[in-house]
């Protein structure tokens, strides 16, 4: 085998296996299923995939030529190229990525990292002033008592598109939620409405302790949460809660 080949195979490889290194971390870590659907990342990601592991490579392959002078040269670009765009595309993912699921009055919200309201992030409670590096947590969103502040808080999501559930100063140990989960839940019937029975007979098999949902609002693709009956969250589920 000549080593204008050697060296493709060789970066085909090594760029392959960073790429499954990087699907694992996306798909496993930041956005588990059905996450990933819900925020609308996967194309993103298929695009970051064709530029690092086909792209590069067949690059690598045209402008190989052994006795080129500036061979060495040429490569270190391509390579760094490469770098450069796994680099923004790891970034870019990883600021879309889910950091908070939070229960919003009838509702869970998918809340994104960038999605975050950053002002007044200071009066938080501690353990809502940082994300977690791993899956999203969830959290419950607590309404003010001053009726003056909930209408400044309508008119801001009214107007503004700012929902209550993009600031962290307002969030509160999700456990606190659990008895209005349980009266705001839905019964799993209301499902078929908006799913095909096949598809909902399928899902609900697979989580028998589920008696009743709650939707969950995303960017990209709504979501359903189930819920058992001590108003736990059983799983988050890729079917439609709403038309």
């Amino acid at each position: 085998m000549s080593k204008r080949l050697k060296f493709f195979f060789s970066h085909l490889v090594i760029s392959f296996l960073i790429a499954l290194l990087v699907m694992g971390l996306v798909f496993f870590v930041w956005y588990p299923f059905p996450l990933a659907n819900a925020v609308g990342v996967t194309h993103i990601f298929l695009m970051m995939l064709t530029i690092d592991v086909i792209v590069g490579p067949l690059l690598g392959l045209l402008v190989y030529k052994q006795d080129k002078k500036s061979l060495k040269f040429d490569l270190i670009v391509i390579i760094a190229i490469q770098i450069a765009a796994l680099c923004y595309g790891i970034y870019s993912i990883e600021q879309g990525r889910p950091t908070w699921l939070a229960y919003n009055v009838d509702r869970f919200e998918l809340i994104r990292k960038n999605d975050i309201i950053q002002n007044g992030l200071k009066y938080a409670q501690p353990q809502f002033q940082q994300v977690s590096w791993f899956k999203p947590q969830y959290v419950a969103v607590n309404f003010a008592k001053d009726v003056k502040q909930r209408n400044d808080d309508m008119f801001a999501e009214v107007l503004g598109g700012v929902s209550l559930a993009q600031k962290p100063a307002r969030y509160v140990d999700f456990a606190q939620a659990k008895e209005q989960i349980q009266k705001r839940a839905q019964k799993l019937e209301l499902l078929l409405q908006y799913n095909n029975k096949t598809d909902v007979d399928k899902v609900l098999s697979k989580y028998p302790q589920a008696t009743a949902f709650l939707p969950m609002k995303a960017n990209a693709v709504d979501m359903t949460v189930l819920i058992d009956v001590k108003g736990q969250v059983v799983k988050i589920v890729d079917l439609r809660p709403w038309q």
